[in-house]
């Protein structure tokens, strides 16, 4: 089965306190056979990146109103006079608050957005032909 795969190198910012943060090199991944989902792998000083897996609405929808709750929250916000994405992520491991420039994440997620449409995630997946398949049986 043939998929798209949308990724982008960037770099993030580990907000440590309201005055120090330090980067953090991310790559963010989008598979249309996962159309749901973003994937975000985060290179700290370990033998395997750190990856995360949450709703592509969630991150959507955070480049311009707060959103999430529980593990996942996104909000929109300024630091330094830049426009920035706020990401904090919860775990039984702990916590992260991170931040990523909007100008490179609203690009990001405007490709995903192209390769699959918003509403035509489930047609990706393939379900109707599969049941199509099943009750033909």
């Amino acid at each position: 089965m043939h998929y798209t795969v949308v990724e982008r190198e960037l770099e993030l910012r580990l907000v440590l306190s309201p005055e120090r943060s330090i980067p953090v090199p991310a790559r963010l991944s989008y598979r249309s056979d996962d159309p749901y989902a973003v994937h975000i792998a985060f290179h700290i000083n370990s033998e395997s990146p750190v990856n995360w897996t949450f709703a592509r609405d969630l991150l959507v929808e955070g480049v311009f109103r707060p959103c999430g709750h529980g593990d996942v929250r996104v909000w929109p916000t300024k630091v330094d006079g830049r426009s920035v994405v706020l990401v904090a992520l919860s775990s039984p491991d702990g916590d992260a608050l991170l931040e990523a420039p909007i100008p490179q994440v609203s690009a990001w997620l405007e490709r995903t957005l192209t390769a699959v449409p918003p509403g035509t995630e489930g047609a990706q997946l393939g379900i109707d032909d599969a049941l199509d398949q099943l009750l033909a049986r």
